[in-house]
């Protein structure tokens, strides 16, 4: 795929949804990171259900370490892998308290240094919580990336490498969430709907539907 019609996909996604932002519901970084920590192999609807009674109970760390593991367990008991995650946002939390005076660290490395925060958790807080220019590259934007040609890659680390290479900077803070809303509701995975699909012209995936 060719740079201009890179540019005019980004520029119809962004005519479309000029403000694009996660379907994870929370109202500061610590949210969000927890909210994306729990979104693993789960669907950003359920993380919300489950979120809801969770932060009104522990809006902050400390409030956390004090509901405890059982008591995150039971908040995110509807969430797939519910044990493993409420140990996590426990020791996230005993960290974030001990070592970063209870706030999320605008730091790549003291993120990924958090249990269960790979590049892709940390590129979501760091990009939807301070602004920066990060790419994370989740089942949805790999899929559109390479059907449509537009940043193809064997895996999610050389898929990110090449977005960040292929994205104008002006649409660098947004692009994640312009593919992965793409992905979510019109080039999903079984059969895409390229009938609806506002690029699909600029598309170079062969096997278009109606």
């Amino acid at each position: 795929m060719n740079k201009e019609k890179r540019y005019q996909i980004l520029s119809r996604l962004r005519e479309n949804n000029p403000h694009p932002t996660t379907e994870l519901n929370f109202a500061s970084p610590f949210e969000l990171l927890i909210a994306v920590l729990l979104s693993a192999q789960a669907t950003d609807v359920s993380v919300n259900k489950a979120t809801v009674g969770l932060f009104a109970a522990a809006p902050t760390p400390q409030k956390m370490l004090e509901l405890g593991v059982e008591g995150v367990r039971e908040a995110i008991k509807t969430i797939g892998l519910f044990n493993t995650k409420a140990a996590n946002v426990i020791k996230t939390c005993q960290i974030l308290t001990e070592k970063h005076q209870g706030q999320v660290p605008e730091n790549r490395e003291a993120l990924e240094a958090l249990p269960g925060v790979g590049r892709k958790t940390a590129n979501v807080v760091l990009n939807t919580a301070f602004g920066w220019p990060t790419i994370a590259v989740d089942t949805h934007i790999f899929r559109v990336s390479n059907r449509t040609g537009f940043a193809p890659g064997k895996n999610v680390d050389q898929v990110e490498a090449r977005l960040l290479k292929v994205v104008p900077a002006e649409f660098k803070v947004d692009c994640h969430h312009w593919l992965i809303l793409h992905g979510r509701y019109t080039c999903i995975a079984r059969k895409p709907r390229c009938g609806s699909c506002i690029i699909e012209d600029l598309c170079e995936y062969r096997e278009k539907t109606e």
